[in-house]
C-alpha cells in the first residue's frame, strides 16, 4: 500500500515534472517524456524511485535532459498490465508522446510495449528487460538501460559457482521475469539445482516453499522476488532460521536498501549481485548518492540509480539531437551511449541492451553497527546476453 508520505511524494513529483515545461514555452515545445510505471501495491517503491530518479536528472539539468526542454507526463500503471497499455495508447494517442518509458515489471512491459514500438514511437527502458526483446523480436526503437533479464541471474549463478555451491534451490515468481531468472541463473552455475519452484506473483505465504528448501538441504538459495515480494520472502525466511543455516546467493532485486531495511539484522551475511552499488567510488556515482539523498531523504536504490541513467542516456540522444526525436535521428545518437553513467563503463550491445560489469555485494555492519550493502569484488566483467546474437537491427 503507498503510504501517505509516499502519495504526497508522488504528486509533488507530478507538479515538478509539469513545472519542467513552464520555462521552455518561449522557446518552443519542449519534448514530452511519458513514463508509465508502478506507483501503488507492493512494488509501488520501486517505480517511485525509477521516477524519482528520472526526475532529478531533469531537475539538475534546470528542466532539461541534454540542454532540451523536456515535460515528464508521470501515470501509475497499478500493477496492471492492462492499464499499462491503456496508459501508453492516451500518451501516444493524446498526447502525441512519442518517446516513452518508467515500466518496471516485465508482464506490464509484455502489454505495453508493442503497441508503442508498433507506431514507430521510442522506448528507452529503466528495468524491465526480458528475453524475447533482446534476441530475435529485438526492435531498433527499443533499448534496455538496465540489464536484459537474464544478465543479473547469470551474474548470481557466477558468484554461487565461484563460491563453492555445489546445490542450490531457485526460486522466482511465475511470469517472464522469473522465468529468465531461473533461466539465467542455471547458465552460468554449474552445480546441481536440488529443487527449482516458480512462486505467485500476488504470493504473501512461503510456507511451502520454505518447508520445501529445509526438506531438500541445499548449500544455498537463489531467488528473484523484487519488491515487496522480497521483503515478505526474506521475513519468513528469517523467521523460518534458514537464513542461519542455508546461505542465500541472490540478484539485486531481491535485496535493495528498502530490503534491508525491513528485514533487519537477519540479513546480514546474505550474497547480492549487482551491477552498481551506493558506495562505488565513481564520481557520477558519489555525486548521485549526495543530490539524491540531499532531495528525498533516503539512499538510492538500484532502481532510482537506473532513473537516474535513463535519463541522462535520453539527454545524451538529445543532445546531439537538438532535441529531435525522429527515430533516424535519435537511434544512433542513443545507441552512441555518450554520458557518465553512475555504474562506470556503459556500452550498448548489438542488440541495444547493456555490456557492463557485474559486482558480488555482501550485507555487513559497518562502524555505526548499521548493516549496509558491501561490495566485495567483480564477479563479470564487459558482460552482455545470451540473447545479442539472436538479434539482427
Amino acid at each position: 500500500m503507498l503510504t501517505r508520505r509516499s502519495l504526497m511524494a508522488g504528486t509533488a513529483a507530478a507538479a515538478t515534472a509539469s513545472a519542467f515545461a513552464r520555462p521552455a514555452l518561449a522557446q518552443g515545445a519542449p519534448v514530452k517524456i511519458g513514463m508509465i510505471t508502478t506507483l501503488s501495491g507492493p512494488g509501488g517503491y520501486l517505480g517511485q524511485d525509477i521516477r524519482d530518479g528520472f526526475l532529478l536528472a531533469a531537475e539538475q539539468g534546470g528542466g532539461k535532459l541534454g540542454g532540451v526542454p523536456v515535460q515528464v507526463l508521470v501515470e501509475d500503471d497499478g500493477f496492471k498490465p492492462g492499464q499499462g497499455k491503456q496508459i501508453a495508447e492516451k500518451f501516444m494517442q493524446n498526447e502525441k508522446i512519442k518517446l516513452l518509458t518508467g515500466i518496471v515489471f516485465s508482464n506490464i512491459l509484455g502489454a505495453t510495449v508493442g503497441d508503442v514500438l508498433d507506431n514507430d514511437c521510442l522506448y528507452v527502458s529503466p528495468n524491465a528487460s526480458p528475453s524475447n526483446l533482446a534476441g530475435k523480436e529485438c526492435n531498433k526503437n527499443f533499448w534496455s538501460i538496465a540489464w536484459q533479464n537474464d544478465s543479473l541471474h547469470e551474474s548470481a549463478g557466477q558468484a554461487a559457482q565461484n563460491l563453492g555451491y555445489k546445490r542450490m534451490f531457485i526460486l522466482a515468481p511465475n511470469y517472464q521475469a522469473g522465468k529468465d531468472a531461473l533461466t539465467g541463473f542455471k547458465r552460468l552455475f554449474k552445480g546441481e539445482i536440488a529443487g527449482e519452484v516458480y512462486t505467485r506473483l500476488d504470493q504473501t505465504d512461503y510456507a511451502a516453499e520454505l518447508a520445501q528448501i529445509r526438506a531438500a538441504k541445499p548449500d544455498g538459495v537463489f531467488q528473484f522476488h523484487p519488491g515487496g515480494l522480497g521483503i515478505g520472502f526474506m521475513r519468513q525466511y528469517a523467521q523460518a532460521g534458514l537464513l542461519g543455516t542455508v546461505p542465500q546467493v541472490v540478484p539485486n532485486p531481491s535485496m535493495d536498501a528498502v530490503t534491508l531495511k525491513a528485514v533487519g539484522d537477519a540479513a546480514e551475511g546474505v550474497i547480492v549481485t549487482s551491477h552498481w552499488n551506493s558506495d562505488f567510488d565513481n564520481a557520477a556515482s558519489k555525486a548521485f548518492v549526495a543530490a539524491f539523498m540531499a532531495k528525498y531523504n533516503r539512499l538510492p536504490t538500484y532502481y532510482a540509480q537506473q532513473g537516474f541513467d535513463t535519463a541522462q542516456a535520453i539527454g545524451a540522444a538529445l543532445k546531439q539531437t537538438r532535441g529531435s526525436i525522429d527515430p533516424a535521428a535519435f537511434r544512433p545518437a542513443m545507441n552512441k551511449a555518450d554520458f557518465a553513467s553512475t555504474r562506470g563503463k556503459f556500452a550498448f550491445g548489438p542488440n541495444q541492451h547493456p555490456v557492463q560489469d557485474w559486482y558480488q555485494l555482501r550485507v555487513e555492519k559497518g562502524g555505526d553497527g548499521n548493516l549496509a550493502l558491501v561490495t566485495k569484488g567483480k564477479v563479470l566483467e564487459n558482460h552482455g546476453d545470451a540473447y545479442a546474437a539472436q538479434c539482427k537491427l
